[in-house]
């Protein structure tokens, strides 16, 4: 039996971060992740991939912004439970949880925080002919190592931030890259679609707009690449790769069978805290939905503020959150 504060389903960065905040309150954590290794998303899919809205780093590839937040969380000492997955959650007498894994793992504690995590999500993937078929020939859903890249034709499909990210990162490392896009604007940050744009003016890639994908072809590994655009005509691409990036499915697994509030395949939370119908269970990150829910790790890390600051009332019932500041004045007290 592991006893904590918190536990954490979900190592990924809002996870990670939800760590530190609850270690400033003097809150012990244990994560759960059915992932390998900690960092979720931005180390099984894309550790290379560049993220751009972090706060301090105008820049920083997913895997250091990982290492970055260990180290931040390292002097609370959390604990780690990986490769496992939450199956039951049950509730004790005395308003407490019994967190069970299907590595028979149990974790005792006084909240448990949902922050999703990779083993919640698998890749959207989209009809098109012989698809499957180059799984790992040619066809990859993710860019975990992008010198594999190098000097290849790569072909991109997608019109979101990630789509839009890797373009522009492997156009200074593949021989040619092709960005398809079944319409003419762009659902990423405009930063990055004018970014993709001068980069097709410029001539460094391919930009084919209003067009599909809809067909792949090769002996044994991936050769061409088939694409239908608006006016119907069909134009077949040299193609050594290519990349569908139509974002995740979630798959919740046990997770919908905790009793939650659900909307869709999201988590339904209170904005004040973060908190869900159950008490003490407390849904960060991409795993919850509310009005005007963005899905970016910076809200995550938002996400994982308040809600250490409302589990504190059920790790310390008799004690009041204060906080003490030094100024110039002297130290003020709240």
């Amino acid at each position: 039996m592991i006893a904590t504060d918190i536990c954490i389903v979900g190592a990924g960065p809002v996870g990670l971060f939800a760590v530190f905040e609850a270690g400033l309150l003097k809150m012990r954590c244990h994560l759960i992740d059915v992932l390998p290794q900690v960092g979720g998303q931005l180390s099984e899919i894309y550790p290379q991939k560049p993220i751009y809205d972090i706060p301090g780093y105008p820049e920083i590839n997913a895997q250091e912004l990982v290492t970055k937040l260990m180290e931040q969380i390292k002097p609370f000492h959390p604990g780690f439970t990986l490769g496992e997955r939450v199956e039951t959650v049950d509730r004790q007498d005395d308003g407490s949880l019994l967190v069970k894994t299907n590595g028979h793992t149990a974790v005792s504690c006084r909240v448990l925080v949902i922050a999703g995590g990779l083993g919640c999500f698998e890749p959207r993937k989209p009809d098109i002919d012989r698809l499957m078929e180059f799984e790992g020939k040619g066809v990859a859903y993710m860019v975990k190592d992008p010198e594999k890249f190098r000097n290849r034709q790569v072909i991109l499909a997608g019109g979101g931030d990630s789509a839009l990210d890797w373009v522009i990162y492997l156009a200074g490392i593949a021989a040619r890259v092709t960005l398809v896009h079944r319409g003419n604007t762009f659902r990423g940050t405009p930063d990055s679609a004018e970014k993709v744009f001068a980069l097709a003016k410029a001539g460094n890639i391919d930009l084919i707009l209003q067009s599909n994908v809809t067909g792949l072809n090769g002996d044994e590994y991936l050769q061409t690449v088939s694409v239908l655009g608006h006016d119907q005509a069909h134009t077949i691409l040299p193609a050594d790769h290519f990349i569908p990036l139509f974002g995740l499915s979630p798959k919740l697994g046990p997770i919908a069978e905790w009793g939650l509030n659900m909307d869709k395949a999201a988590i339904e939370v209170h904005t004040a805290d973060f908190s869900t119908n159950a008490a003490r269970i407390y849904a960060i990150g991409d795993i919850n939905t509310y009005p005007g829910k963005l899905k970016l790790i910076l809200c995550g890390f938002h996400e994982g503020a308040l809600m250490a600051q409302s589990a504190f009332k059920y790790v310390y019932p008799d004690q009041k959150l204060s906080f003490k500041y030094t100024t110039v004045y002297g130290v003020t007290e709240f």
